[in-house]
């Protein structure tokens, strides 16, 4: 026993080291060490064998002070008041839910949460701007009513012949013992003696359900919403999980979006943006009426405060960007002609008459 190495140097900590100390040091090696994840390498399975007997010793308080006063031989074979391993059937309950999901040795199988699932919901472009109360139809697995979830008629089970009711199967892993959830009763420990007629011995059933949901104002494509509890039945009395609705927000005759913006482009004749003047732009709030500055500039964006959509996060409005699309006239009267030649001369352009391009002449006069 001499030649064994100090516990407390084992695990890494000091001789003062707390509990919760000595448990975290021992679960660090433990998984480090642990012979699912160090397959074959005898120096890992001596270390983990080093560490469980550390631990097995200083997580109980008895032990503990016979090893401080004692050495290594207060708590050897001989050693008086050898009891149970103390926290270690605690910690090494956190070891095997790392590798196998579930408690060594206990009946039952775990409780498990229900799915998630996932609902596509298409929305207006008002709607994405405004909010709604929506209503959806889900198709999921329901406990049954007529078994209550057990899946057997009346309720009636039977002990599991494989596990002999303790939901898990123990089997030799290296060098160790450890248990599994058995494969037969998939760890109830019981097995169906007549099954339900109306699920058929599974549990559950298909059932549709109506469930609302709120569009708040300001979502966009790809927005997520929560609705908690709505998911798939959770098992073994697990809860269940939750649905969340994916929402595609449709697009606009008029409008585009650019984040809280809205977009629209408005036609301006020409007349209008050289002298200035005002027009009706359609908003989602109806048409209001926007100043057009003199010498405005085909592609100039003017700006309607407030107008755009609500940030979904709080943050406020965003606007209406309007960018001015300059018309140009394909048809002009001769008093009409007449005056664009002479303003045409006045401005020292050069301009032929006679060619018909009058796209090219009355863009040429603004550029």
């Amino acid at each position: 026993m001499a030649s064994q190495r100090d516990y407390y140097e084992t695990l890494g900590v000091g001789r003062s080291a707390s509990a919760d100390e000595l448990k975290k040091a021992y679960r660090k090696l433990a998984l480090k060490y642990h012979p699912d994840r160090n397959a074959g390498d005898k120096q890992s399975e001596a270390a983990f064998k080093e560490a469980n007997e550390a631990y097995s010793v200083l997580s109980d308080a008895g032990k503990r002070q016979r090893y401080d006063q004692f050495g290594h031989a207060g708590v050897g074979a001989g050693a008086p008041g050898q009891g149970g391993p103390g926290g270690f059937s605690d910690v090494f309950g956190d070891i095997f839910e790392e590798f196998f999901g579930g408690q060594p040795g206990g009946g039952g199988q775990r409780a498990q949460a229900g799915n998630d699932l996932r609902y596509n919901m298409t929305v207006t472009f008002e709607e994405a701007i405004f909010g709604k109360e929506g209503k959806i139809r889900l198709r999921r697995p329901e406990s049954c009513d007529q078994c209550k979830g057990t899946g057997a008629k009346g309720g009636a089970t039977k002990r599991c012949n494989t596990c002999n009711g303790a939901g898990q199967v123990r089997f030799q892993q290296g060098f160790f013992t450890v248990s599994r959830t058995c494969s037969t009763c998939h760890g109830s420990g019981k097995m169906i003696a007549n099954p339900c007629p109306s699920c058929r011995g599974q549990g559950y059933k298909e059932k549709e359900k109506t469930i609302s949901v709120r569009v708040p104002p300001g979502v966009d494509t790809g927005t997520r919403l929560r609705v908690s509890g709505e998911g798939e039945m959770g098992v073994n009395g697990g809860p269940p999980g939750d649905l969340y609705v994916v929402l595609t927000v449709k697009d606009h005759a008029q409008f585009t979006r650019d984040g809280d913006h809205i977009l629209y482009e408005a036609p301006v004749s020409f007349v209008k943006a050289t002298l200035g003047g005002k027009i009706d732009v359609p908003t989602i709030k109806g048409e209001t009426s926007l100043k057009i500055p003199p010498g405005t500039q085909d592609g100039k964006t003017l700006r309607l405060k407030g107008i755009g959509f609500p940030n979904v996060r709080g943050y406020g409005l965003g606007d209406q960007l309007v960018t001015i699309r300059i018309t140009i006239p394909t048809k002009l009267n001769n008093n009409q002609r007449e005056i664009l030649e002479a303003y045409a001369k006045e401005s020292g352009e050069e301009v032929d008459s006679d060619s018909g391009s009058l796209l090219g002449k009355v863009k040429g006069i603004f550029e």
